[in-house]
């Protein structure tokens, strides 16, 4: 054991040399990061393409040389439904509602990760209740409200303003942040 930490030179180690593109090669990669990751199927693309740029610049090669490659083992994914956009809209959108995300910052999050518009609207948009109560969870996680610390002014008309502004940057309406700071003035005085 000694004779081999005595053989190793200390410092950085050196990068491996990227494999060459091959249609097993990217197959695995895809299956890897599918156990690992639900992604929609953009993002499974990026990651793949990623790897493949990366690649090709070592080898020298040229990118697009792989796209038909590229198309057809993300098509495989689908088709095995090993990526399933729906699935991920869904329980990506309920997670971000959780964290008490607006309905257009669910939205935009969705888009963000290459679930298409129309189905990113349709995954954030699930009714006034859920967004009431993503902007309660909102208010608790930034002190909001009756969520503030009791040092600072309760009742302050800056302070309401400020509040207003702050939910009104996460996305939610004037109206419903307005409700949400009033069920808390209100359940303060109860």
């Amino acid at each position: 054991m000694a004779d081999q930490s005595a053989s190793r030179e200390p410092g950085p180690r050196t990068a491996r040399a990227p494999r060459r593109i091959t249609a097993a090669y990217l197959r695995r990669a895809a299956l890897h990061y599918l156990e690992r990751y639900s992604v929609p199927a953009a993002q499974l693309r990026k990651v793949l393409a990623r790897k493949i740029a990366v690649s090709c610049r070592h080898h020298g090669e040229e990118p697009s040389l792989h796209t038909a490659l590229l198309d057809e083992v993300v098509a495989q994914c689908v088709a095995l439904q090993l990526v399933d956009d729906r699935r991920f809209a869904e329980a990506r959108a309920a997670t971000l509602r959780r964290k008490g995300l607006s309905g257009r910052a669910v939205a935009g999050k969705l888009a963000a990760k290459g679930v298409e518009r129309e189905l990113a609207a349709e995954m954030s948009d699930t009714g006034t209740d859920t967004e009431l109560a993503a902007a309660r969870i909102a208010a608790r996680r930034k002190r909001l409200g009756r969520w503030r610390r009791r040092d600072e002014a309760q009742n302050d008309p800056a302070s309401r303003q400020r509040d207003l502004a702050v939910l009104a940057r996460l996305g939610f309406s004037f109206a419903v942040a307005r409700t949400v700071l009033d069920e808390e003035e209100a359940a303060e005085v109860e």
